[in-house]
């Protein structure tokens, strides 16, 4: 295998950038993160809508959602492995360049399947967050690195709730979802000229081919889980369809790690995944991503669900969505710019607790109170407290403890994990609803939504507890 040093090892040192260009590098990563993370959340308010002009159920439409998810879950570990090898910079742009092509098909979709191929290519950016955090460790110094990666980091949070209230802002004047669609498009281009003219692409290549098999495998896998969880009600969970796709994902778990275990450069280096340091980090991702997208997805369709007609709900329009999130949007930002120095005195295991512990009680308050619009905007304002401290820690939390060369696909993996928690949480929830309804309706239940906001808070409240058994078992390392 070769290495080849650019950049910093051609002479010019992370601490001899002028501040300013530092500046403009970290506003274009940052505004390419608030895209990637919006176009996560944009369709999500459209959903309760989407199913009738799709003709399709909770169940189906959800897939808009959680294919963007999966996609990015098989995404990011192979871009993040690409950037190693060929550059950070080009890899970003790669992934900017599928959101907009992904939102391009969107806007002219009319079929449910077209929509998924669409939602899939815009998924795949999701990869930039990882990126993103290679490219501050190769070029940021030393003292600015764990506010630089918890600003970026932030940004998942703040620019998912930022497209909630984006897309009720549209939905509010037209019942036409293209629109939301040509936006995310026209923002991936100006953030991917930012990028373009702003970032450097800089740090460590190193040489070799990248893991396809690997890739098709894990693809593989997360869908056969994802097909069994979201169609158990409908298949029936004891079904042979349903009980044929968990052996499926269990096998096709155990050819994939053989293949990654005897492969020369595996997608997924399993010590990254699994090591001392790594194991607990990467399950604190994988459980505060189940807990962040689970909620947008039922915080959005509890909103607009008629109260007049079913007895629980608050009524809301799309817009209504959007404007419930406003709190927790202010809240994530204004916490993801401080996180840095909190993480700095304490660490940032025990910040990923704290953060954590305010998103477990967002989700705790909604399975309680959940009659009133005050609810929903304490709700909010812990959820924005919790995930916006929770996230920005969270990306220090992945590369703290791995060398500056692997900072792309330990930041890559901690990502994996993170959209396959999500994923798996908007096929559950997804499972839960459709299996709970109002007789003689497709309407959810309301014990279907506060047996789904308790999962999430249980989900939020291990991640607290990883990270505070993180932060003991390796304190001082």
């Amino acid at each position: 295998m070769t290495t080849t040093a650019v950049g910093q090892a051609a002479g010019t040192t992370a601490d001899d950038r002028p501040k300013a260009h530092l500046g403009l590098t970290l506003l274009a990563l940052c505004a390419a993160g608030l895209v990637v993370s919006l176009q996560q959340t944009v369709v999500i308010p459209l959903l309760p809508r989407m199913i009738v002009q799709l003709n399709t159920d909770v169940s189906g439409v959800t897939w808009l959602f959680t294919a963007a998810l999966l996609s990015g879950a098989v995404a990011t570990p192979l871009l993040s492995r690409f950037g190693d090898m060929y550059g950070k910079k080009p890899l970003v742009l790669t992934a900017m360049v599928m959101l907009i092509i992904g939102s391009v098909i969107c806007a002219f979709a009319d079929t449910l399947g077209i929509y998924i191929i669409g939602r899939a290519l815009q998924g795949t950016s999701a990869a930039m967050i990882p990126l993103a955090i290679g490219i501050i460790r190769d070029t940021f110094p030393r003292e600015k690195l764990v506010s630089a990666i918890g600003i970026v980091s932030g940004t998942m949070g703040v620019g998912g709730t930022i497209g909630l209230l984006i897309t009720g802002v549209i939905a509010d004047h037209t019942q036409d979802p293209h629109p939301v669609f040509w936006l995310t498009a026209g923002l991936g281009v100006i953030a991917a000229i930012l990028i373009q003219f702003s970032a450097k692409n800089t740090g460590v290549r190193h040489g070799g081919k990248p893991d396809y098999l690997g890739a098709i495998l894990l693809a593989g896998l997360l869908i056969c889980l994802l097909l069994g969880i979201s169609e158990g009600p409908r298949w029936g969970w004891g079904s042979g369809s349903v009980l044929g796709m968990f052996a499926g994902a269990i096998a096709l778990t155990a050819v994939w790690v053989l293949v990654e275990l005897k492969v020369e450069q595996p997608l997924v280096r399993l010590p990254l995944l699994v090591g001392p340091q790594s194991l607990s980090a990467n399950l604190a991702s994988a459980l505060l991503g189940f807990a962040l997208f689970g909620s947008f997805t039922l915080v959005s369709n509890f909103i607009q669900t008629p109260a007049d007609k079913v007895g629980y709900g608050l009524s809301g329009s799309v817009l209504a969505v959007g404007l419930y999130g406003i709190p927790s949007a202010v809240l994530m930002t204004f916490f993801s710019f401080r996180t840095g120095k909190i993480a700095g005195k304490i660490g940032p295991a025990y910040t990923l607790a704290i953060g954590a512990a305010f998103a477990g009680l967002s989700m705790a308050w909604l399975a309680i109170f959940h009659e009133h619009g005050y609810d929903m905007v304490i709700s909010q304002i812990l959820q924005g407290t919790g995930f916006g401290i929770g996230y920005a820690a969270l990306g220090t939390l992945a590369v703290q403890h791995v060398p500056m060369s692997e900072s792309g696909i330990a930041s890559g993996i901690n990502s994996l994990v993170r959209t396959a928690g999500g994923s798996i949480a908007g096929a559950v929830t997804a499972s839960i609803l459709s299996a709970h309804v109002i007789y003689g309706t497709h309407v959810p239940t309301v014990n279907a939504y506060v047996a789904s906001f308790a999962i999430l808070s249980v989900g939020a409240f291990l991640t607290a507890a990883v990270a505070l058994g993180h932060g003991l078992r390796h304190k001082g390392e």
